[in-house]
């Protein structure tokens, strides 16, 4: 591989920089440079690669076809150098750390009264914790970026190990003002003419609801989709449509009656919760001391 003509890393953060912020002058804003320095890396640029990375179309600067490839990877470089130097700054701060990765629902209803007792356990220990979507918890387990992650699938990687947590379910739920909340049960038919927010198709909880009702035949009209349980919540306390969601997000909306619950008839989506964690990090005292949280009975 040739070595001389490596890019600096400087130079692909400029890149980035004027193409995301939108020019030479934020650019320079945000780097805390000059405009003549911006112009000189992106020339640097322009040398490392033997093509011109920008263009010039009337006052505005734009990437030629070989800069779009370059500002991919400039992206790609830099998203890695962050996660590295993330790493390495764990590294140096000892062993009293567990970087904890949660998907939203858990992170939203679950996680806080963990973290306070764990606080109130363990002061010793200190946890940073951090919500996403399964398939990215899994990513950065895998990589070694994450210590322990709470889930609603099991990531399935052979350096991933993975054990049941709590017993769950799918539940249909609407809103004090929805015609049908003193119904007992629904027909599954009776699905189809009904108003559905649900949450974005990346969402765990999504993903098992889309599998089981295409298990039974069925598609439902989705008039919204949500980044964000909470907020469907509230969407239903206030409105007419209805949602399948966790019954560990909407316990103590049913138990205060703010949310209702219809049974529908031939359909149970039942779900387990998962503890992961990578080969790497079986002898984590903080994971330990985790985990024994959560075996505790804290939530069952």
């Amino acid at each position: 591989m040739e070595y001389k003509h490596l890019p600096d890393m400087n130079a692909l953060a400029t890149l980035r920089a004027v193409v995301e912020l939108g020019g030479v002058e934020q650019a320079a804003r945000k780097l805390f440079v000059g405009q003549p320095a911006v112009t000189k890396r992106l020339r640097s640029l322009d040398a490392s690669y033997g093509v011109a990375l920008m263009q010039r179309k009337g006052r505005r600067l734009s990437l030629s076809p070989a800069g779009e490839r370059v500002y991919a990877y400039a992206r790609l470089v830099l998203d890695h150098q962050g996660a590295l130097l993330e790493d390495l700054n764990y590294l140096r701060e000892g062993q009293n750390r567990l970087r904890l990765e949660v998907s939203f629902a858990i992170g939203d209803h679950l996680l806080p009264e963990l973290l306070l007792e764990f606080a109130e356990r363990h002061p010793e220990y200190r946890i940073q914790s951090r919500m996403g979507y399964t398939r990215r918890i899994q990513t950065r387990l895998a990589t070694g970026l994450a210590d322990l992650a709470l889930l609603e699938q099991a990531p399935d990687h052979p350096d991933i190990l993975v054990q049941k947590w709590l017993e769950d379910e799918l539940v249909l739920v609407c809103g004090p003002k929805h015609p049908l909340r003193e119904r007992e049960q629904l027909s599954l038919d009776e699905l189809n003419g009904l108003r559905f927010v649900l949450r974005e198709p990346q969402a765990s909880m999504r993903r098992d609801l889309d599998r089981a009702l295409a298990e039974l035949g069925i598609q439902i009209p989705v008039s919204m989709e949500v980044g964000s349980t909470d907020t469907i919540i509230e969407m239903l306390e206030r409105g007419k449509n209805l949602s399948f969601l966790p019954r560990f997000a909407v316990a103590e909306a049913l138990q205060k009656g703010e949310l209702f619950q219809l049974r529908v008839q031939g359909l149970h989506i039942a779900r387990t919760l998962w503890i992961a964690r990578t080969r790497a990090n079986l002898n984590n005292p903080v994971a330990e001391a985790f985990i024994e949280l959560l075996r505790s009975g804290l939530h069952s």
